[in-house]
């Protein structure tokens, strides 16, 4: 189904749904807990929030109940907005199922309003559930609805990060600077005008469709794409088929997801008119060479700049991307966004040589940079800011180094750097290598322990139609790999999959690989896209 709205309906929509969380009880100040599919009413919703002064805590919908309670119960959220269920690869899947398990174990909850979209069955709770047609049905939902005047600092929404220990962190952004600092570097990196079709093809439910489908696009005026939906599914041309029905001008996606598609070969975007295309984006890890020019040349047609971007959901917004006049190299996130000052430092702070690996570090405060994890302050100084305390200096936790020319090339997270035999080599720097190789489509590596290197290198591989397994091609790629990095970069064992387990947001959830390889317990799947 398809539905579009202007920004006055937008306004409408956004009105009735803030005076019915009004009639609710939300108050100024309250959390209210957001578990949707990939729908309008997912903005409708984070914008009501917004509106009448409460912050929003959205939970992706694949989450598990116990995820969703645990986030709820953090939160203390009186009220939770969710959907009977909701449409992926042509089946459904029950929203409202998991959330009244969860409810069991959250007794914050007083109000659950349920959005119907597959129709099918579910419980409603008598005095505590309530359909969102039927609210909108009564007086209360009026289409008139004051906006309530906030401080700059009041939190806007929390959003919960996996931590790599512990319970995930509750991340807090603020109306003022949130706002500004993604508005800005949405129209400054990507060009954006009024008349511009914008698709950034994430969820919401991720720090990415806060920022650059809900917040900055409507902010900047710009005409936003949404999509309830797999990639590849009924068929692998079924974004192409989007761009060229809608016109859509620049697409924002992750590299995984340029790869999964990239393994399907030409043929398929080469049978879409896909000139409406003026720039391209990259989020949510580092880009191979490899898929950086094929996204350039078969989608692109070697016309669309490739704004390749760095930045995490405590940043809010990018913090190291090119502009469209920016040169741009493969596979590089190019310089850091005007007003920031980026630097590749050892543990100790000092600043490693062009072309060393070090830790990545922001020298200087930005408008769209977290303000706190809630409830837990501490750790938010311990995670982010106790390794470089005296400096007074941001540390993400990335590994990055910065060749001759100044532009900076992201290794991955320093958790995703191997150390073999006291070197160190970067996971991102391997999966490139073996991408050039013309039977590989994606590529995953891990570390596993080794008696005597500490480390070993094992890698995973789908590999492109045509190809087959065999001990020869193996064989290949771990010639190939020493040669491009070197010999001590050869991995122990190559093995090949039909599919890498991956996030719903496009990330290859490495940590299952390696569990799996080991026997061990695979943790929470509640992200794993099945």
């Amino acid at each position: 189904d398809l539905r579009t709205y202007s920004y006055h309906a937008l306004n409408r929509e956004v009105c009735e749904f803030a005076n019915i969380l009004k009639a609710m009880g939300v108050k100024k100040g309250d959390i209210v807990t957001i578990y949707l599919p990939q729908i309008p009413e997912q903005l409708f919703a984070m914008l009501a929030c917004a509106k009448i002064g409460a912050a929003h805590s959205v939970v992706y919908g694949g989450f598990s109940h116990e995820s969703l309670a645990e986030r709820i119960t953090d939160a203390n959220s009186r009220i939770v907005i969710t959907a009977d269920g909701g449409f992926r690869r042509g089946k459904s899947n029950n929203l409202k199922e998991i959330v009244n398990k969860s409810l069991e174990n959250t007794p914050s909850v007083e109000v659950c309003i349920t959005i119907k979209r597959t129709g099918v069955d579910v419980y409603m709770e008598n005095d505590r559930d309530y359909w969102f047609h039927d609210l909108k049905n009564l007086p209360i939902a009026s289409p008139k609805c004051e906006t309530e005047i906030m401080d700059s600092e009041a939190p806007l929404f929390v959003l919960y990060t996996s931590g790599s220990t512990g319970k995930p962190k509750g991340v807090v952004h603020t109306h003022g600077g949130f706002s500004v600092y993604t508005a800005t570097t949405h129209k400054m990196a990507f060009d954006i005008k009024p008349e511009d079709r914008w698709w950034c093809a994430a969820d919401p439910g991720w720090i990415t469709g806060h920022s650059y489908i809900v917040y900055a696009p409507l902010i900047n005026g710009a005409t936003v794409f949404m999509y309830e939906g797999a990639p590849n599914h009924p068929y692998p041309n079924r974004w192409w088929r989007m761009i060229e029905k809608y016109g859509i001008n620049i697409l924002y996606t992750s590299p995984t997801a340029i790869r999964g598609l990239m393994r399907y070969g030409d043929l398929w975007p080469n049978k879409h008119d896909l000139s409406s295309l003026r720039l391209l984006g990259s989020v949510g890890e580092p880009i191979n060479p490899e898929a950086w020019k094929w996204y350039h040349r078969v989608i692109g047609k070697g016309n669309c700049p490739i704004i390749d971007t760095w930045w995490q959901t405590e940043t809010g917004g990018f913090m190291i991307c090119p502009l469209p006049i920016t040169p741009l190299k493969p596979g590089s996130a190019t310089k850091a966004f005007f007003g920031n000052e980026v630097s590749v430092v050892n543990d100790k702070g000092d600043e490693v040589k062009a072309g060393e690996e070090g830790n990545l570090v922001i020298k200087n405060p930005w408008p769209g940079m977290a303000r706190t994890i809630l409830n837990d302050p501490e750790r938010f100084v311990e995670t982010y800011w106790k390794k470089y305390q005296k400096q007074g200096w941001y540390h993400p936790g990335d590994a990055a180094r910065i060749d001759s020319d100044g532009y900076i090339w992201i290794i991955g997270r320093s958790d995703d750097v191997i150390k073999v035999s006291g070197y160190r080599l970067g996971t991102a720097e391997i999966e490139s290598a073996l991408i050039t190789h013309a039977s590989v489509a994606e590529s995953a590596a891990i570390a596993l322990p080794h008696e005597l290197k500490g480390n070993a290198i094992h890698c995973y591989v789908i590999l492109k139609k045509g190809f087959e397994p065999s001990h020869n091609l193996e064989k290949e790629l771990k010639e190939l790999i020493a040669s491009v990095i070197g010999p001590i970069a050869r991995p122990d064992e190559i093995s090949f999959l039909d599919n890498l387990p991956k996030t719903r947001s496009g990330k290859i959830m490495r940590r299952v690989l390696k569990a799996k390889a080991l026997g061990q317990d695979l943790g929470d799947l509640s992200t794993l896209d099945e």
